[in-house]
């Protein structure tokens, strides 16, 4: 799959913009049927990255990538994975994480039905890929 290009603004308010037009005015459609909804609050865990305890350092890398969560959601060849639930320290069924484009990441959780709730995106690191590899495939049913 071809993916869009990245997108190249001078402000994090443009960014915002972009991103409150594309995806939180309705659900984005995953390629298997799944109604992705997005919150506006999401934007800031999505493009900022943690320096210390909290999401505060806006990420241009992550946020030029922008276009590229509906298109990975769109992929049916993207590599899907069962999520990690930290407190618990396993697998969590209920979240879905697609790699594509080699280090691209898109995490979404499962809210019932056909639906579900974008929780991140970003561009993982060699020792995250890794780790994320570690949880099991993505159940081909669901797919």
């Amino acid at each position: 799959m071809v993916y869009p290009p990245l997108v190249h603004y001078d402000t994090v308010v443009e960014y915002r913009r972009h991103f409150e037009r594309r995806y939180c005015r309705g659900a984005i459609v995953t390629f298997d049927e799944i109604q992705v909804r997005f919150r506006k609050g999401h934007f800031d865990h999505c493009f900022f990255e943690s320096v210390g305890e909290k999401d505060d350092t806006f990420s241009r890398r992550r946020a030029e990538r922008i276009d590229w969560i509906k298109a990975a959601l769109a992929d049916p060849d993207a590599e899907l994975r069962v999520g990690w639930d930290s407190r618990s320290r396993r697998p969590a069924t209920d979240r879905r994480v697609v790699i594509v484009v080699r280090d691209y990441v898109v995490v979404i959780r499962l809210i019932g039905g056909r639906r579900a709730e974008f929780v991140t995106a970003f561009v993982a690191g060699d020792r995250t890929l890794r780790q994320i590899r570690t949880n099991p495939r993505w159940p081909q049913k669901n797919r």
